[in-house]
């Protein structure tokens, strides 16, 4: 029953790019077809970016294209592509286009260096903001990273274990919005299995305007790891898929992410806000619980319901994540509340897209005292022992009891 429920945006997304070369009058027709797909998918993709960004592109279209919203709704038939011509050099290959599409020379010679800001989203799941905070949320469902002038990105998250409020990434849409002579607009799509190393369009660049070639997409590991650099903002982007979920990555110019279109709905910003309150998971209010006093129960087998008990996922994410900063552990923590050992590596490529993007490598690491200020409990594995503790008093008492087969 959830299987039917989907959205199917990529599916209309698809079949339109599929169908519209052609005549006016063919292209129309596609147009008008692509419209009626997008609308049926209305009650299962309302909150998703993809679809949204549908919406808004067809009525961009139909108006450039002097298109009717009444007329034939005949979908033609998909056609093979033409062989590019060979009388221009591909738009892979041109130049990198005019100044403006370079974010750092398009700056005043006078002005100072940008500041470049970091954010990462990884785990289940764990977020480290532009402003350097570091965040334990639940946000199931869709929820939006960053929203400015220039990009959006989405993310829609999916509980890890049935009956638990750990979640982690399983879907990501990214649109990069026109950009004056430099992009058309362009959006990508990854999600659990599908690591597209091209737009949804199939393009691998900002399209056919002058600086195309400062918005690529650069695949890196095939299934698992794709770069996409956006130089007429300043920005670079890192999305991975470890294991069945994914994880996200950039690094941007402050100007950048304060550019922001509407201050009134920038308050579910995750990047730059953070998460609302009543989706964080606060350390210390798993300390107060474990002062009521109950320790982690176990499973009638007498084993931990998710598989590692706090000394293995301690070693386990020491191998590694050798320094106890917050990545290290958030891995803890992931692996007592998943039991899945693929967010170890989650956690760990999260720290190397830190070293790769962030500005200040002194920042590279946050630890507790961080976030929780100079009057935070002593910082060690001792205090975080305790809080991994009163996190699975909680956790296992309104878990479900697992069967046999899933403590193999």
């Amino acid at each position: 029953f959830h299987l039917s429920l989907q959205c199917k945006i990529l599916k209309c997304n698809s079949e339109f790019w599929a169908s519209s070369s052609g005549p006016e009058e063919e292209f129309c027709t596609a147009l008008r077809a692509y419209n009626n797909c997008v609308r049926r998918t209305a009650r299962t993709c309302r909150g998703d970016l993809a679809y949204h960004s549908a919406q808004h592109g067809i009525e961009d279209l139909m108006s450039q294209n002097n298109c009717s919203k009444e007329g034939p709704t005949t979908q033609p038939r998909a056609r093979t592509p033409a062989p590019p011509p060979q009388l221009q050099p591909d738009s892979q290959e041109r130049s990198d286009g005019p100044e403006q599409c370079h974010y750092e020379r398009s700056l005043h010679r006078q002005s100072s260096p940008p500041n470049y800001t970091y954010c990462g989203f990884f785990g289940d799941p764990h977020l480290r903001t532009f402003s350097d905070d570091f965040q334990t949320c639940k946000v199931e469902g869709a929820w939006p990273l960053i929203h400015n002038k220039y990009l959006s990105v989405q993310v829609t998250n999916t509980p890890v274990v049935p009956g638990s409020s750990a979640t982690a990434t399983s879907k990501l849409t990214i649109i990069f919005k026109n950009f004056q002579e430099c992009v058309d607009q362009k959006m990508y799509h990854a999600e659990t299995d599908e690591l597209p190393a091209a737009f949804a369009d199939g393009s691998k660049n900002g399209g056919d305007r002058h600086g195309a070639n400062t918005l690529r997409i650069v695949e890196k590991v095939p299934g698992q790891k794709v770069e996409i650099h956006a130089r007429y903002i300043g920005t670079t982007i890192v999305v991975r898929q470890v294991g069945r979920y994914l994880t996200f990555a950039v690094r941007m110019p402050e100007e950048v992410v304060n550019s922001v279109e509407d201050r009134d709905n920038q308050d579910l910003y995750l990047c730059l806000h953070g998460c609302p309150a009543n989706q964080r998971i606060d350390f210390r209010t798993f300390r107060a619980r474990g002062v009521e006093g109950h320790g982690p129960s176990k499973s009638r087998t007498g084993s931990p319901p998710h598989g590692f008990t706090y000394k293995a996922a301690m070693a386990k994410c020491k191998e590694r994540l050798p320094v106890e900063d917050l990545y290290f552990q958030s891995c803890v923590f992931d692996l007592l509340s998943s039991g899945d050992v693929n967010f170890t590596m989650a956690a760990y490529y999260a720290f190397e897209d830190v070293k790769m993007l962030h500005s200040n490598k002194d920042k590279y690491h946050i630890y507790e005292k961080d976030v929780f200020g100079s009057n935070a409990a002593p910082r060690g594995s001792d205090v975080f022992s305790l809080v991994l503790l009163n996190f699975l008093s909680v956790l296992f008492i309104y878990s479900p009891l697992p069967t046999s087969s899933s403590l193999c």
